[in-house]
């Protein structure tokens, strides 16, 4: 400022009278500041994934439709013929059950992965879902055991399944045969 003559230097003094330095070297774009704890909470919301979507393999695209009192009997590949014998005679033990009467399509769907993952961590061999057979007024399929017969021949630990005997539930049940890894150590 040592530059300036000296009209100019007081002029500039007498403009800037009461100016007080800048402290900040931001400039204030006109929003609001963000509150850090709101920031905090917004990030930790943001890194926990929502309600994921369950991608469990079994498909909706094509379902088999069942008359209600149809005999169902499916064997995958590797399934002897005495097993599959034995478990549409009611032969094979079921150490679990599970009963889907009543629900949603998805909430039996959720419910019977949940079930056959259990199934096989504890290593069952055979368990018998219900399904019901829901004869319906309108005199179309019954809803659930299609589903169910569609989706156990497409889950990875299903060997086959029969139609249960009358005194397990009939037409409305089915005896389940789970693949299982054998567990080291385990003598059967």
């Amino acid at each position: 400022m040592g530059d300036l003559p000296d009209d100019d230097l007081e002029l500039f003094r007498e403009a800037t009278r009461g100016a007080r330095p800048i402290r900040v070297d931001q400039a204030d774009t006109g929003k609001p500041r963000s509150d850090r704890s709101v920031l905090q909470s917004r990030r930790q919301a943001a890194s926990v994934a929502p309600k994921a979507i369950r991608v469990d393999g079994l498909s909706d695209q094509f379902v088999l439709d069942v008359e209600p009192e149809e005999f169902l009997l499916w064997t995958g590949n590797g399934v002897q013929e005495g097993q599959l014998r034995k478990l549409k005679a009611g032969q094979i033990p079921f150490d679990g059950s599970i009963d889907l009467h009543g629900m949603t399509v998805e909430k039996a769907r959720e419910t019977l992965w949940d079930f056959l993952a259990e199934a096989n961590r504890l290593e069952i061999r055979c368990v018998r879902v219900t399904h019901g057979k829901a004869v319906r007024k309108d005199g179309r399929r019954p809803i659930l055991k299609s589903h169910v017969n569609t989706w156990l021949r497409q889950h990875p630990g299903v060997l086959g399944f029969s139609s249960c005997l009358p005194r397990h539930g009939g037409t409305g049940s089915l005896y389940v045969l789970l693949r299982r890894s054998m567990l080291e150590g385990r003598d059967e």
